[in-house]
């Protein structure tokens, strides 16, 4: 089994990583992700001009085409210096427009993707419930019901990142309380998001500032048929071939950050001095910084193990939550063991170590948190439910 790069592969990874180091540099991530205030536009128009929203968008709706293993290469080489900026791109590129390709009908297709690929409409996901965080089923209080020619929504939502800028909102919300299982009766409205009733406000958090994740209220909107994302009551059963694709995404992101703290940290260990000697001579860091490039390794071999099985229609549900429990956790300990290299400029807000340790923390818990993919990990290999 090879997983070696193709030659189209790899021409692909050098364009996106000179445009990563000429366009996206690290001081500008850092002066761009204080702000949490505004969201960063400036880098969206960044990727929208070279047309990388494009990217995993079929060339008949305006993309670039190419595969998961193609968006996996774009995310690690952009996350190496974003970190949690990433989601400029992921959230529309990723999020929404790979929903929309499953999902999606003919005509929803015309309607949506060429403008998502051209970088002029962005997507919100909304789907996190006060109450619910990794419990999305058991918590969803969100409902629509049915009226003439659509739906009217009343509910809240939780972290929902780049609400106050997006054109389109992916609610998920029940339509039918009358079930016998917590997955059915779920309904997909992709919402246009200037609709009378939608009010959303800023939650203030540790990592991913730029991003401006907000708590959304949804009261009396009015979603039209049109604007319903797959069969009603069945969007469970559309949403879970998008999952697997999420916990890739993290997977590259992860692997991105570790790419930075590495190089991060073998260039100011070759810089910096302490006793007479740079701190490069030193055994422990040299310990540390062969620990990174082993997690690195590791979490390199995953991601490109669950991409190609993706990839090929294999199934890679255990996989995938595999990848995205060691990526996670990799790229925690890979950058705190950065900032302990670098001392107290690692703490300091004018390196990225702190960046990326900040960022990427949240990723242990979301879209699922660590324990539970533990647990379905576990069910997987015959042991009874735990939850």
């Amino acid at each position: 089994m090879d997983f070696e790069l193709t030659e189209e592969q790899r021409a692909f990874r050098d364009v996106i990583r000179r445009w990563v180091d000429n366009e996206c540099p690290k001081d500008w991530m850092r002066e761009l992700e204080k702000d949490e205030e505004n969201y960063p536009l400036a880098l969206w128009d960044k990727i929208a001009e070279q047309g990388f929203f494009g990217i995993g968008i079929p060339e008949e709706y305006g993309g670039l085409g190419g595969d998961v293993v193609m968006q996996m290469i774009f995310a690690r080489e952009f996350a190496r210096t974003a970190g949690g900026l990433l989601w400029v791109w992921g959230l529309t590129s990723f999020g929404g427009a790979k929903t929309i390709s499953l999902v999606g009908t003919e005509e929803q297709k015309q309607r949506w993707l060429p403008a998502m690929a051209e970088g002029k409409l962005r997507v919100s996901l909304s789907m996190t419930e006060p109450d619910g965080g990794t419990d999305v089923l058991g918590a969803m209080k969100t409902v629509a019901k049915k009226v003439d020619g659509g739906w009217i929504l009343n509910g809240a939502k939780m972290w929902t990142t780049a609400a106050k800028v997006a054109d389109r909102l992916l609610v998920l919300a029940r339509t039918d309380k009358n079930v016998e299982k917590k997955h059915q009766g779920l309904t997909m409205f992709f919402v246009d998001a200037k609709t009378p009733g939608i009010t959303s406000s800023l939650l203030p958090k540790l990592g991913m500032r730029a991003m401006g994740s907000c708590e959304v209220h949804y009261e009396d909107v009015f979603v039209p048929d049109e604007d319903v994302l797959g069969e009603p009551g069945k969007a469970w059963y559309s949403m879970l071939p998008t999952l697997n694709n999420e916990r890739i995404m993290v997977g590259a992101q992860c692997l991105g950050a570790i790419d930075g703290v590495l190089e991060d940290a073998v260039q100011y260990m070759k810089e910096r001095k302490a006793f007479g000697k740079i701190i490069g001579q030193f055994q422990i860091l040299q310990h540390y910084v062969a620990d990174i490039a082993t997690w690195q390794q590791t979490t390199e071999l995953l991601l490109y193990y669950v991409s190609w099985l993706q990839a090929n229609g294999q199934e890679c549900g255990v996989q995938a939550n595999m990848l995205k429990m060691v990526a996670t956790e990799n790229a925690c300990k890979a950058a705190d063991l950065g900032i302990q290299i670098l001392g107290g400029m690692g703490y300091s807000a004018e390196t990225d170590m702190q960046r990326y340790w900040r960022d990427h923390r949240i990723l242990r818990m979301t879209p699922i948190s660590n324990e539970m993919v533990r647990n379905t990990i576990a069910e997987s290999l015959g042991l009874p439910r735990s939850f």
